[in-house]
């Protein structure tokens, strides 16, 4: 049975991934440097840290790294602080969990204030009692340090413990770690979709499907199969 949450932002809860995926491009831009179109799924997996890097060295960029990241959170700013959406229907699972008194922690890649502001003009930062950043801990989600640091806050058991993802490497990562995982469809992962079915323990297509999912969390885990 689940006894605590850990939620990722960025095509979970709030349907934002389009912003990451022009955010590089756009930065090149802005210095006059025509980017591949792929660049967004170069970076996907990337902290931002590890994103100006890249820029830094791939492009010969003369700003420094904490320039280039600089600029790029600066891309995104005002599309967390005034626009960026919820996913359709996500008020439901985070309601039903506090419901239950389930605890929810939050896991990003993305920059914490941007999320805070996002969160309070949402009305949704109140269901959430931390927000852990890759940069805060050092490390992207290819490493588990973020979902520890989670669980560890949460005050729960990582096998007992359901962090929820629509991106492929951050759901093998915490799988891997003993958590145990939700995978979230998001048009931005699309091609990676058919390998989160198989890799998830259980797979939601939308938030729409929040009743039936607390039904299986609700539940001994050999009802998971059900939603596969």
């Amino acid at each position: 049975m689940i006894k605590g949450a850990i939620f990722d932002v960025d095509g979970t809860i709030l349907d934002s991934m389009g912003i990451w995926d022009e955010a590089g491009i756009r930065y090149l831009k802005s210095n006059g440097i025509e980017a591949p179109s792929d660049l967004g799924d170069t970076l996907f997996a990337m902290t931002i840290t590890e994103a100006a890097d890249y820029l830094k060295e791939k492009f010969a960029l003369k700003e420094t790294t904490d320039a280039i990241e600089q600029g790029i959170l600066d891309t995104v700013k005002d599309y967390y602080y005034e626009e960026a959406p919820l996913k359709s229907k996500v008020v439901r699972i985070l309601e039903i969990l506090k419901r239950e008194n389930i605890p929810m922690a939050v896991a990003s890649s993305s920059e914490k204030a941007h999320i805070e502001a996002a969160f309070q003009r949402l009305g949704i930062l109140k269901y959430f009692q931390v927000i852990y950043t890759c940069k805060e801990v050092g490390e992207g989600k290819s490493s588990p340090l973020i979902f520890e640091k989670a669980c560890e806050e949460l005050g729960t058991d990582p096998g007992e413990t359901y962090v929820f993802e629509d991106a492929l490497h951050a759901i093998k990562t915490a799988k891997k770690s003993g958590f145990r995982t939700v995978g979230i469809y998001d048009r931005y992962s699309e091609k990676d979709q058919k390998e989160i079915q198989e890799t998830a323990d259980i797979y939601i297509e939308s938030w729409e499907q929040s009743s039936k999912l607390w039904n299986i969390l609700g539940n001994n885990v050999e009802n998971e199969s059900q939603n596969k």
